[in-house]
């Protein structure tokens, strides 16, 4: 299971408008083939900062959605609203602590 974040961060003023896109796309981002799990986590001191949390089947499934007229879409949204250029982390868990 590959593990996957991604850092985000907009425009003050674009939030809004970046929330509205993912709740619209959540669903199918969610139900895409290879996606087990999706969250979206918001910084604690900087509102217009998120982070995508998502677990991939591996690393051909993510590629497939990255490479999905779904994640174009959404992307094409979501890429005129940063004020940084994103961060995207991949990786799998070796050890958990109960």
């Amino acid at each position: 299971m590959l593990k996957r974040i991604v850092r985000m961060t907009f425009q003050e003023n674009k939030v809004e408008e970046f929330l509205e896109n993912f709740n619209r796309n959540k669903e199918k981002i969610r139900n895409f083939p290879g996606c087990h799990h999706l969250e979206l986590w918001q910084d604690e001191n900087f509102k217009n900062i998120f982070m995508t949390y998502s677990f991939w089947e591996d690393e051909k499934a993510l590629n497939q959605y990255r490479d999905s007229e779904l994640f174009k879409s959404v992307w094409s949204v979501t890429k005129p609203l940063f004020s940084e250029k994103p961060s995207a982390f991949s990786a799998k868990k070796i050890i958990e602590l109960p």
